[in-house]
């Protein structure tokens, strides 16, 4: 007999309750982690799937994580049968995952049933080092083997015992090995603690509440997008935009859009868009998934939960081999950070068509991802990564916020004093970019300057993009300036590509000036 609805009060108090266990799994694993990436920049995510895969509560962590979470539950769930004690880890992105640095954990819940789950615990964390050519793992790379360590679905634990030999394996692949062993066991720690939060729960509640209130939350956050999308204009909008480059000289790369506005949801065509690139550009359909869905998310209220309810209203056609559904081993470090970008930029402004006056104008549409590594006086091996926030794009209601991450990413800056304790590094300059918004009604906000002189020698890495052309404006707005990346040695200066590896010697600086974003109206 199936539980009574929950009221609606109830069923707010659900909803925040089981995010609030993710968001507390997510603080353990902060103060877990070793690396400052994970513990200060705070670059991971925490959710909760059903037994089916559904997700039914996530923190308010990252976004390009988030949306693509769900196929990597479907991949461990088709390639392992997993038992009470198991625990398993990938990173493939053809097999569930985003790009080689985010490592995926997933911790199945039994209850009563020991043959099916009742729930799928997950935690995504990106890790500073995963191996491949360069340290950060976020070179430029003509191949997926290049970039770094590839873990498809595989077993961290088995009934209960850790597996020592993948974690041999993996140890040998990695830079910092003791440190990514550190944060992998900060994973497991946070999806610990969200197991017992959850197993104290269902007891006191009772199963048949638990999953009563889980069916009528997905249900309602999909009955409030659809209440959303019938105040939009129905029809078909194009809508499209280019990459700079894959790094490899391949000039502009173009992605289209077509889409298709209807009552009982969005679809998003992306097969237009062009073949799959040379350089790690090329975004797996997890992460247009991901962007789709985000995009669906930023038209409904702030306070509708975020969940399978969504997914429900968004189709996402792609062509395989295309830079939206590469083939492997196709490189793919720069479409979870930088095409994700671009794909919410174009699905805005394709929105923006069904929905006038609503969406703001494009932000600084990269991550600027900078990493770097090397060895210390004292001969001990490092490596640092971290994204740089621009500056958001001005809406039909107020400026852009400067020097703030935007859209796909949600991490936190890394504090001067941890990157000069980690690393062996001065912090130069960290100052906003004045000026560098767009001019309109509302400015877009501005980006920032940032300058690292190395003490040592250091092997550097840079991925970003908008620094052939700054973001675009919206409703008569003007364009963000440009990002930038410099080097200076003595009293030269040399303009770098967006997307470089080169080594930076002791005494030079490296600066980057992120892109500013979009001015909305005339001014």
């Amino acid at each position: 007999m199936p539980a009574a609805p929950c009221d609606p009060v109830r069923l707010e108090v659900f909803h925040h309750l089981v995010s609030a266990f993710c968001e507390e799994a997510g603080v353990r694993l902060a103060r877990s982690a070793a690396s400052p990436n994970i513990r200060e920049r705070r670059d991971f995510s925490v959710a909760i799937f059903d037994a089916d895969g559904r997700l039914v509560a996530q923190a308010a962590h990252i976004p390009v994580h988030l949306g693509s979470a769900g196929d990597a539950v479907a991949a461990v769930r088709a390639a392992l049968d997993l038992a009470p004690g198991d625990v398993a880890i990938l990173n493939d992105p053809y097999a569930g995952g985003t790009h080689l640095p985010d490592l995926t954990m997933v911790r199945p819940v039994f209850l009563g049933d020991r043959r099916r789950p009742r729930w799928f615990l997950v935690n995504r964390a990106h890790h500073a080092d995963i191996g491949g050519a360069v340290p950060g793992s976020m070179g430029i790379a003509a191949d997926l083997h290049a970039e770094g360590l590839v873990l498809p679905p595989v077993r961290l634990r088995r009934g209960g015992r850790l597996q020592h030999d993948l974690l041999r394996l993996f140890a040998r692949n990695v830079r910092g090995a003791d440190e990514r062993l550190l944060d992998l066991r900060a994973q497991e720690a946070s999806l610990v603690q969200l197991e017992q939060r959850l197993r104290q729960f269902a007891q006191e509640r009772g199963l048949r509440f638990v999953a009563a209130a889980t069916e009528q939350l997905l249900d309602y956050s999909e009955r409030s997008a659809r209440a959303v999308l019938r105040g939009l204009r129905r029809g078909v909008f194009t809508a499209h935009d280019h990459l700079d480059d894959d790094g490899f000289g391949s000039g502009r790369l173009r992605l289209h859009l077509a889409l298709r506005v209807a009552p009982g949801g969005l679809e998003f065509d992306w097969r237009a868009t062009c073949d799959q690139a040379r350089g790690g550009v090329n975004a797996n359909r997890s992460i247009v998934l991901a962007a789709c869905v985000y995009a669906l998310r930023c038209l409904c209220p702030h306070r509708l939960p975020t969940n399978d309810g969504l997914f429900r209203l968004v189709a996402v056609r792609t062509r395989p081999g295309s830079l939206c559904a590469p083939l492997s081993p196709a490189p793919v470090a720069g479409g979870n950070v930088e095409t994700s970008q671009r794909l919410v930029d174009i699905a805005f402004a394709a929105l923006a068509q069904a929905a006038p006056a609503r969406l703001p104008a494009a932000s600084a549409g990269t991550m600027s991802n900078l990493s770097f590594g090397g060895r210390r006086a004292d001969g001990s091996t490092f490596t640092s990564y971290e994204t740089l926030p621009g500056g958001a794009g001005a809406g039909p209601h107020r400026a852009g916020r400067a020097a703030i991450q935007t859209h796909m990413t949600n991490t936190r800056n890394t504090p001067i004093e941890e990157l000069e304790h980690h690393a062996p590094v001065v912090v130069a300059a960290l100052s906003v970019r004045r000026g560098s918004g767009g001019r309109g009604a509302r400015r877009g906000g501005d980006g920032l300057v940032k300058s690292l002189v190395a003490r040592v020698p250091l092997q550097v890495s840079f991925l970003g993009e908008r620094h052939a052309s700054g973001p675009p404006g919206a409703q008569g707005g003007g364009a963000g300036r440009p990002g930038r990346l410099w080097r200076r040695r003595g009293r030269g200066r040399e303009r770098l590509p967006a997307k470089a590896t080169l080594t930076l010697l002791p005494g030079e600086i490296l600066t980057v000036e992120t892109p500013g974003g979009g001015g909305h109206g005339r001014a």
